[in-house]
C-alpha cells in the first residue's frame, strides 16, 4: 500500500510524538484534536522535541524545519481524515471514548482507509465492536516517548482484515520502528501482559506489609535495573496502573482486583510525577528516595519467573512467537534480555518450584505455573512448539510470526576468503547470540575447501567494545561455563585449518580484544583503542586474555595491561607486537581485504594450517617434541598435490594454484 498521508486522532504525548515520527521518515500528517489548547501545546511539544535533536546534533536545522513542514494541525475531524490512507487514534486509554471517535471516523474516512488504534491495553477487539466493518481496525500500540521508543506492538483483533495487519506491520518498518506481531487479541497484547502479574506481585508486597518500596527499589537497582518498580509506578502514573489492573480484573482473572494498596493511593491523590507525590516526593521530575538498605525479602527469580510464566502462557495461547516476546521486553521495557533469554538459562523444576511458592504465599492463582510448565515441558515451548486445545502440537515457524531474527554474525565470501562481521549494534558487543552464530559460522567455514583466510572484524566503525555485561546469568556455575565457552570457542579460531586475521579497528575492548588475539594476524589503525577493562568493573580477562596475552608479548608487559585496564593505541600494540600492520582508518577494510586475497592466492592452505598448529602447540611442550611434530608435518606436507603445485609454480616462475590436497 501507498500510503502518502496519515491523521493521528489525539494531540496528546502520545499523538504528538507519533505524529513526529511520521513527519521524520517522509510522510505528511495531520494532527487532529478537537481542543485548541491540545493543538496548541502539541505544536509546542513536536518544535522543542525538534529542537532537542538539532541540538545534540542528530537533525540538521534544515531537516527539522523540513519535518515541521510536513505536520498540519486541524480540529475539524472530517476534514483531517477525509483523504487519509491512514488514521491513527492515540486518546486516552477510555473504552468509551475510543469507541465513540471510531464511530466518527467511520463516517468521514475513505473506505480503503486503514484505521489503527494507539491502545496500550484494550482489547482490539473490543474497540471495533461496534464498528460497521471491524475488519478495518488494527492494533498499533507505540511505547512513550514514541520518538525515542523502538518498539511497536501490531495486534490483530478477532476480525481485523490480514491486509490491513500486513500493511500496518510494514509501515511500522517504514516510519523507523520495530514491529512484533501480536496474532490473538489479548489484554495488555505482549510487553504490558508480561508485566501485568509484576505489578500485582509488587502491590502485595505492600499489602502484606513484607518491606517498604525503597527498600525494594533500592534492591532493584542493585541487580542492575534503571529504576525499581515502585519509582517507575510513580513515574507511569499510580491512576494509569490501577485502570490496567481493574482492566486485567475484568478480562484475564479476578486476582488482579485483589490489588487494593494502588487504589487508596489514587484516592489521596497521589498519583506519583504527575501530582508531585506517589510512594515519593519528586522534585524536577525526579523521585527523592529514602536511603534503604537493599530488601532481602525479595528476589529477581521472583520477578524473572513471573514473567517467563507469562511469556509461557502468551506463546501456549498463540499470541506471539518465542523470537517477538523476547524483541517486545527488550526494546519495550529497555532491558538487555528477556524472559525466553532467561527461562533458557533455568531448568523447568526451578521455576516451577519458584512459582508454586509465590502463588501458594499469596494465594494468587495468576502466579501459579502455566500448563507447559506444570508438565515439564518449558523447553518445547521455548522452541516454538505450543501445545494448544484446538491442536495436539503446532510449531510456530518464523514465516507465521515474522520473527526470523538479523544474523548477528555475517559471512561474506570473496573468492577464497571468508568475512566475519559482527553486528551487534553500534558497538558489536559479544552476547551468548553472537558467540552461538560465531560457532556455527566456524563450523560452516571449518572443511570448506573453498576457503583459505578468515577476516573477523565489526560491521561499522568497531571491531568490538566487549562482552554485554547485563545479559541474564543465572549463578556461578552458569558464569564459569560462559567463560568456558568463550575461551573454547574463540581457541577454534586459533586451530581451525585457515588463516584467521583479526581487523581492529575502533575499540577493540575486553572481549573483543580476546577474539583477536585468538587470531593468527592482527591488523590495527593508529587510532585503534585497545585494552583490558575487567578489572576496573570487578571481572577480569575471562576469554582466554590471561593466558593469551603473556604468551605473545611476555609476562611483564602483558600483567601491566591486564592489572591496570590501560588502553593504548594501535600504533603502541604494533611496536610491543601484538599488531603485525597498521592501516589507516580509511582505508584498513579495503586493505586487510586486499591482504587476506594476497595470502589465500600465494600460501598453501595445508602448509598455513600446520604451520600455526606447530606454532600454537609448540608453546606447550618440550623443544625436542616440537622439533618431532615439525618433522613428521613435513612428510605429510611431502605427499600433498598442493606440495607439488607450490614447487611447480617454483620452477616455472608463475603463481601456484593450489587446491587444498
Amino acid at each position: 500500500m501507498d500510503i502518502k498521508k496519515i491523521t493521528v486522532i489525539g494531540g496528546g504525548i502520545m499523538g504528538s510524538g507519533i505524529a513526529q515520527v511520521i513527519a521524520t521518515s517522509g510522510i505528511n500528517v495531520i494532527v487532529e484534536d478537537a481542543f485548541k489548547e491540545a493543538l496548541d501545546k502539541s505544536k509546542k511539544t513536536i518544535s522543542e522535541s525538534l529542537g532537542k535533536f538539532v541540538k545534540s546534533g542528530k537533525v540538521s536545522e534544515n531537516d527539522s524545519a523540513t519535518i515541521l513542514s510536513r505536520i498540519r494541525f486541524s480540529s475539524d475531524l472530517k476534514e483531517a481524515v477525509s483523504d487519509s490512507d491512514v488514521i491513527i487514534e492515540a486518546v486516552p486509554e477510555i473504552p468509551d471514548l475510543k469507541i465513540k471517535i471510531f464511530k466518527d471516523i467511520e463516517k468521514f474516512a475513505s473506505p480503503n482507509a486503514i484505521l489503527a488504534t494507539n491502545t496500550s491495553n484494550i482489547r482490539i477487539s473490543e474497540i471495533s465492536a461496534s464498528m460497521n466493518d471491524p475488519g478495518r481496525l488494527v492494533g498499533m500500540h507505540f511505547f512513550n516517548p514514541p520518538v525515542l521508543m523502538k518498539l511497536v506492538e501490531v495486534i490483530k483483533g478477532e476480525k481485523t482484515h490480514e491486509k490491513n495487519f500486513e500493511a500496518i506491520y510494514e509501515l511500522v518498518k517504514k516510519i523507523g520502528k520495530v514491529p512484533i506481531r501480536v496474532l490473538k487479541d489479548t489484554a495488555g497484547f505482549v510487553v504490558n501482559r508480561i508485566s501485568a502479574p509484576e505489578s500485582l506481585f509488587f502491590c502485595m508486597l505492600l499489602q502484606e506489609g513484607i518491606d517498604s518500596p525503597a527498600a525494594i527499589d533500592t534492591f532493584a537497582k542493585s541487580q542492575a535495573l534503571p529504576m525499581g518498580p515502585y519509582e517507575l509506578m510513580d513515574y507511569v502514573g499510580i491512576d494509569t496502573v490501577v485502570h490496567s489492573l481493574e482492566y486485567y480484573s475484568k478480562t484475564l482473572s479476578p486476582d488482579y482486583g485483589k490489588c487494593t494498596y494502588y487504589n487508596s493511593m489514587m484516592k489521596d491523590n497521589k498519583l506519583g510525577l504527575k501530582t508531585g507525590e506517589g510512594f515519593y516526593r519528586w522534585e524536577n521530575r525526579k523521585a527523592v528516595i529514602p536511603q534503604a538498605q537493599p530488601s532481602d525479602k525479595v528476589e529477581l527469580m521472583d520477578i524473572l519467573c513471573l514473567e517467563v510464566n507469562e511469556a509461557v502462557k502468551l506463546i501456549e495461547d498463540g499470541v506471539t512467537s518465542p523470537d517477538d516476546i523476547e524483541t517486545g521486553v527488550k526494546l519495550g521495557m529497555n532491558r538487555p534480555f528477556g524472559p525466553i533469554s532467561v527461562a533458557s538459562g533455568l531448568t523447568n523444576s526451578e521455576i516451577k518450584e519458584k512459582l508454586e511458592n509465590i502463588s501458594k504465599k499469596f494465594k494468587i492463582s495468576v502466579f501459579e505455573p502455566a500448563r507447559s510448565i506444570k508438565e515439564g515441558k518449558l523447553k518445547e515451548v521455548l522452541s516454538g512448539k505450543v501445545e494448544r486445545k484446538e491442536s495436539k502440537v503446532k510449531e510456530v515457524k518464523p514465516a507465521e510470526t515474522g520473527a526470523k531474527p538479523e544474523g548477528l554474525i555475517a559471512i561474506i565470501r570473496e573468492n577464497r576468503v571468508a568475512r566475519l562481521e559482527i553486528r551487534n549494534g553500534k558497538n558489536n558487543l559479544l552476547n551468548a547470540g553472537v558467540l552461538n552464530e560465531l560457532e556455527s559460522a566456524i563450523d560452516s567455514l571449518w572443511n570448506d575447501k573453498e576457503i583459505y583466510v578468515i577476516v573477523i572484524a565489526g560491521s561499522g566503525e568497531i571491531f568490538s567494545a566487549g562482552a554485554e555485561l547485563t545479559q541474564f546469568i543465572p549463578g556461578g556455575i552458569d558464569f564459569v561455563e560462559y567463560s568456558r565457552k568463550g575461551e573454547r570457542l574463540f581457541r577454534r579460531l586459533s586451530e581451525i585449518p585457515k588463516i584467521t586475521i583479526a581487523e581492529m579497528k575502533g575499540y577493540v575492548l575486553g572481549g573483543g580484544f580476546e577474539l583477536s588475539l585468538n587470531c593468527d594476524i592482527r591488523i590495527a589503525t593508529p587510532e585503534t583503542v585497545i585494552g583490558f577493562p575487567e578489572v576496573t568493573i570487578g571481572l577480569l580477562p575471562g576469554w582466554s586474555g590471561t593466558q593469551r596475552l603473556p604468551k605473545l608479548i611476555g609476562m611483564s608487559r602483558a600483567t601491566h595491561l591486564i592489572l591496570s585496564g590501560e588502553r593504548f593505541d594501535g600504533t603502541t600494540a604494533y611496536n610491543i607486537g601484538i599488531v603485525s600492520k597498521l592501516f589507516t582508518k580509511g582505508e584498513i577494510k579495503e586493505r586487510t581485504m586486499e591482504f587476506a586475497k594476497d595470502l589465500s592466492e600465494k600460501v598453501s592452505p595445508i602448509a598455513a594450517a600446520l604451520s600455526k598448529r606447530l606454532i600454537n602447540k609448540g608453546s606447550e611442550m618440550s623443544m625436542d617434541n616440537g622439533l618431532e611434530m615439525e618433522a613428521i608435518s613435513m612428510g605429510l606436507l611431502y605427499t600433498t598435490d598442493d606440495f607439488k603445485e607450490g614447487i611447480s609454480a617454483f620452477v616455472q616462475k608463475r603463481k601456484p594454484d593450489y587446491k587444498f590436497k
